[in-house]
């Protein structure tokens, strides 16, 4: 599947930011979808994932109680929601799908990768 992510943009500390990623192929709904972000200089870590059918969520501990992944099949997005940002959340986003995910939090899991997304926190 081709992965497009929206939604960055500069915001201010204690604000809120919807990410969106919209895949292309009848089969989305098979896919069990990541993010995952990388900081200028650090290495991409993990963020949150859902698994194929939505039952399932996961999330960095750095995020848990901040951000919430869903999907909707129907429209082929999913979606990231980031409350109380953090300027240390400031990173390029990306959103991942995968087959055969098991554990959800591994980059080798995930077979395919949008272009990322700027989001900046201002402090």
């Amino acid at each position: 599947v081709q992965l497009v992510e929206s939604g960055g943009q500069l915001v201010q500390a204690g604000g809120s930011l919807r990410l969106s990623c919209v895949a292309s192929g009848r089969t989305f709904s098979s896919y069990a979808v990541g993010w995952f972000r990388q900081a200028p200089g650090k290495e991409r870590e993990f963020v949150a994932a859902i698994s194929w059918s939505g039952a399932s969520t996961y999330y960095a501990d750095s995020v848990e109680a901040r951000f919430s992944i869903s999907r909707d099949n129907a429209k082929n997005t999913v979606y990231l929601q980031m409350n109380s940002l953090k300027p240390e959340d400031t990173a390029v986003y990306y959103c991942a799908a995968g087959l055969t995910v098991v554990a959800h939090v591994h980059e080798y899991e995930y077979d395919d990768w949008g272009q990322g997304t700027q989001v900046t926190v201002s402090s």
